[in-house]
């Protein structure tokens, strides 16, 4: 028998999952140097594994809320909302979570607004307690992000004064602006292009990852999807030249939105323009912003060559994972070509990310939504680096857009998996946090399979 599915157990099983979230992040999230608790305390030990308990919590209420969209009755985008509210609220207050980057983005938001350039400069320049919250990995590392995040976070150190608490809460609610035109922008592009927009937001903004990372962790992802989204559903309106400015805005975040402008071209060719005059107007207009958001930031143009920032030479991308392999074996056999290996691979997945992105384009050029979502997750897969809220780059338009069931469940399940794949203090795990993460979720599975066993009771005693 199947366990019993209504909104409001999904709604209080998954605010149950987020609160636990939120408790366990005060004693094993990404804090303040200050106040950091050794790994291997009890304290520690207990958030991790109530972090774990309300992560599974979290992923159970999401997929019980997805059998019931494909329900008879399904709830209605604005109820859906309505749920992301609710299971974002713990979050708003708690303690970074999963990254450390948010202390980045603060460190660097003060370098501008104290006039040094974080195109020449890492945050040790800085100095002071916000540099010294940075991961030490990242202390001598130029901003890979563009002028318009950056003049965000500018203006927020102004705000803030510096004040680590006052910078964290802001940082999170701009996040949370991100994450709500993510929604308002998701039932549009489903619309569009004949999918379910209840669906589409099950998908695309009640995810997990986009609770765990985008609100809990405060990525500036939030920023650059939301106004890529913002800026294809003005295209869609009949509005290209405001959708150019939104989508270039979005990539003048993350440079990798800048693949938006090419569906904003092809939406403009399907609505009757010509090629030659929209692909003219999209580039005027985003060639346009791009000087003016860079001319108001007060940045220059120090951003075209952050986009070869170094990644941690100990990341998770295929790419580098291949190259770290190759260059063992090569250093093994004793060539000189080992350092060589890891470089050449991550070349070789630039062009793959492009081939791949060109294919996607000639075959699926009459569905640009669903098309810019496989070009961004191919770059995310890809790419010199990878992290778990980079999926979200292509899953946010795949929601969307995605033509049949079976891809949703195959995204579903990637987010599953990809939920589960990070501590949430960001830092590397030893056997022992694994053993207690692991604890988190089995003890919520325990949880949830007791609550399943309470519910068919009656049920078969009914019977019986």
């Amino acid at each position: 028998m199947a366990f019993p599915v209504d909104l409001r157990r999904c709604q209080i099983l998954g605010l149950a999952g987020t609160t636990a979230l939120a408790l366990g992040g005060e004693t094993a999230g990404a804090l303040p140097v200050r106040e950091l608790i050794a790994p291997a305390s009890a304290r520690a030990a207990l958030g991790l594994v109530g972090v774990y308990f309300g992560v599974v919590l979290l992923i159970a209420a999401w997929a019980l809320l997805g059998r019931l969209i494909r329900g008879p009755e399904p709830p209605t985008p604005r109820t859906l909302l309505l749920v992301l509210a609710v299971w974002s609220a713990p979050l708003l207050l708690a303690p970074p979570l999963f990254s450390r980057d948010v202390y980045s983005y603060l460190a660097q938001g003060a370098m501008v607004d104290a006039h040094l350039d974080v195109y020449a400069h890492g945050p040790s320049r800085l100095g002071g307690p916000l540099a010294d919250e940075v991961a030490p990995l990242w202390q001598h590392t130029t901003a890979p992000y563009g002028p318009v995040f950056l003049a965000l976070a500018s203006a927020l150190s102004g705000l803030t004064r510096g004040e680590l608490p006052a910078g964290l809460l802001g940082m999170r609610l701009v996040a949370l602006a991100g994450v709500a035109l993510m929604a308002a922008a998701l039932p549009r592009l489903a619309r569009h292009s004949g999918a379910d927009p209840a669906a589409a937001l099950w998908l695309g903004a009640l995810n997990p990852l986009v609770l765990l990372h985008l609100v809990a962790g405060a990525h500036n992802d939030a920023v650059m999807l939301g106004l890529l989204g913002a800026g294809l559903v003005a295209a869609l309106g009949r509005w290209p030249v405001l959708g150019a400015v939104l989508v270039t805005l979005a990539a003048l975040v993350k440079a990798p939105a800048v693949l938006g402008l090419a569906a904003v071209v092809v939406l403009q060719v399907r609505a009757g323009r010509r090629p030659v005059p929209a692909v003219a107007t999209t580039a005027l207009a985003a060639a346009a912003t791009t000087i003016a958001a860079t001319a108001a930031a007060g940045t220059g143009y120090g951003w075209i060559g952050a986009l070869n920032t170094p990644v941690s030479p100990h990341n998770w991308a295929l790419t580098s994972l291949l190259g770290r392999a190759t260059g063992a074996v090569l250093e093994h056999l004793g060539s000189d070509l080992a350092p060589l290996a890891v470089p050449a691979w991550r070349t070789l997945g630039v062009a793959a990310a492009v081939v791949a992105i060109l294919l996607i384009w000639l075959r699926l050029r009459p569905r640009p939504v669903y098309a810019l979502g496989l070009s961004l997750a191919a770059v995310a897969a890809l790419g010199p680096a990878i992290r778990p809220w980079y999926a979200l780059w292509g899953l946010f338009l795949i929601a969307a857009a995605a033509p049949s069931t079976s891809v949703r469940h195959r995204t579903a399940a990637l987010t599953g998996v990809l939920a589960l794949s990070v501590l949430p203090s960001g830092s590397p795990a030893d056997t022992g946090q694994l053993l207690l993460a692991a604890s988190g979720g089995a003890l919520a599975a325990v949880v949830l399979w007791q609550a399943h066993q309470a519910e068919l009771a009656p049920a078969a005693g009914r019977t019986a």
